[in-house]
């Protein structure tokens, strides 16, 4: 029998986790695999004797690979590096939740990216005493204007700023974190389209509409309704995807002022609970069912080689 370990974020131990983490460890023994589920604290990454090695509780334990449901980074370039196969792999991951390598990633490709401005680096203790630069981001973006924190889920860190003394207010507190100002797509105030790939195919997709709210996460208070995206829609899903080197991601895409997609955000570990109720498509089946069809035409070109 085949083996697979889910790896999940040991802390975070609330129902709207966990209840993704058992759906998957039921989909993955429904499909015949002896399934693990395992938190990133219980892998304990260990560089001894020159060698990569986990320690502990899971020392020696050799899965087929590591469905890997965290942003563990640093965990899961220590796996990689010991020869294990994750899916998502760590360059995916790491590119997806930051937000200001997201946009360089996908920079210089053709794609629609709104007009995007990574902040400059404050060391902590310090700030910046010369705000002539922020003059110069309100002459790109105008306001309103967008201000994300590099590294954040469910729109929470998110914030819309409408004058020059609500920016300098947000620059001022968010000064020791990494974040990026971005114009505001006004065409798209309180919508989006969420599109899930998975193997460079369109595997689901919804439009997420708020009236509430400039972000339209269902988190922020979004409502969801089935959406049926374009050719153009999907290809820049699928090249997003392409681009940052995931196996399956979460694309949100906004409407342009013309109808054309721009980009909003690629998310590696997008949950699937919200794309169901919305749909009825599983897409836990789909992403573990994928992973495996490609690991048995791996296994298969292995087979031929060594004869």
């Amino acid at each position: 029998m085949k083996t697979c370990a889910i790896v999940y974020n040991g802390s975070l131990n609330s129902e709207k986790f966990l209840y993704q983490v058992r759906w998957l460890e039921r989909v993955a023994d429904a499909l015949s695999y002896k399934v693990t589920v395992i938190g990133n604290h219980e892998l304990i990454p260990t560089v001894a004797g020159g060698r990569t090695m986990i320690t502990g509780k899971y020392s020696g334990y050799e899965p087929d690979f590591f469905f890997f449901w965290d942003k563990d980074v640093r965990l899961a370039r220590h796996l990689e590096k010991m020869g294990f196969t994750l899916y998502n792999n760590a360059r995916s991951i790491e590119i997806c939740d930051d937000k200001s390598l997201t946009f360089e990633v996908l920079a210089n490709h053709g794609l629609k990216l709104p007009k995007t401005i990574t902040a400059p680096m404050v060391y902590d203790h310090n700030e910046i005493g010369d705000y002539a630069s922020y003059e110069t981001i309100i002459e790109e973006l105008g306001f309103p204007m967008v201000v994300k924190e590099a590294f954040g889920s469910f729109g929470e860190q998110v914030y819309l700023i409408e004058n020059r003394e609500a920016l300098l207010d947000i620059t001022f507190r968010l000064r020791h974190r990494p974040h990026i100002f971005q114009e505001l797509i006004t065409s798209s105030y309180g919508r989006d389209i969420r599109i899930n790939v998975i193997g460079d195919q369109v595997a689901a997709s919804m439009l997420r509409k708020s009236e509430t709210d400039f972000r339209a996460n269902v988190t922020t208070g979004g409502k969801m309704y089935p959406y049926t995206p374009t050719e153009a829609e999907k290809q820049l899903a699928i090249t997003c995807t392409q681009l940052i080197g995931a196996d399956f991601a979460g694309v949100d895409l906004l409407f342009g002022p013309d109808g054309e997609p721009y980009v909003c955000e690629v998310n590696s570990n997008a949950h699937f609970k919200n794309i169901f109720d919305c749909t009825g498509i599983d897409l836990a089946v789909m992403m573990i069912d994928y992973i495996r069809s490609k690991h048995d035409s791996i296994w298969r070109i292995r087979k031929q080689h060594d004869r």
